[in-house]
């Protein structure tokens, strides 16, 4: 269903399960970056009004995911620690050439959150399925159907905004395969994307 190239290797699972701390730190930012993303094409494209009331949605559900990992980050005992890099995010977001129209841009920023989502979704499934901690299972098996919302949100909106002379499958498909390269140099980190 998330038409992604390349599946996270399994034994990803193992470095998170000896990292709990640091994945779930990584996790609490993700939400968080997602939510200013959100209000980011909020500020970016205000006459978009389906676009807008989205992402508002958006922004709100994301920073709940934050407020539920850092209480879980709480309870467990832990210290929500310094922000990380996520070279994925980066790189990701640097694929697309620069310059063209407002629209054009929109397109490149709703696909690459779209793969972010996707991505963050199937690895939440792999931690739903594969970590021993029952806690965590039925919490990544929660937050992993959100994300999948996420994704078909930011494709639908893509084919919705894109103006007439851009193939958004072709940009899609081609953004995909420049995922899968990516991902053969990450997952060897406790981190949800690297």
């Amino acid at each position: 269903m998330l038409g992604l190239k390349l599946p996270t290797d399994p034994r990803w699972v193992n470095i998170v399960e000896k990292n709990v701390a640091e994945i779930l730190t990584d996790h609490a930012y993700c939400e968080q970056k997602a939510a200013n993303s959100a209000i980011s094409l909020i500020i970016g494209y205000p006459e978009n009004s389906e676009l807008v009331s989205a992402m508002i949605d958006l922004a709100q559900e994301e920073i709940s995911h934050f407020k539920m990992v850092h209480e879980l980050i709480l309870a467990r005992g832990y210290v929500f620690g310094r922000e990380r890099k996520d070279d994925y995010v980066r790189k990701l977001q640097n694929f697309f050439p620069k310059g063209g129209s407002r629209e054009t841009h929109l397109v490149h920023k709703l696909l690459v959150a779209g793969l972010i989502e996707a991505r963050s979704c199937e690895r939440f499934r792999l931690l739903s399925e594969e970590l021993d901690d029952a806690e965590l299972r039925k919490f990544y098996r929660k937050l992993m159907i959100s994300e999948a919302n996420h994704y078909t949100l930011f494709l639908k909106l893509a084919h919705q905004y894109a103006p007439k002379e851009i193939d958004v499958e072709t940009k899609w498909q081609q953004l995909l395969a420049f995922e899968a390269e990516l991902m053969k140099e990450l997952g060897n980190k406790e981190t949800v994307h690297g």
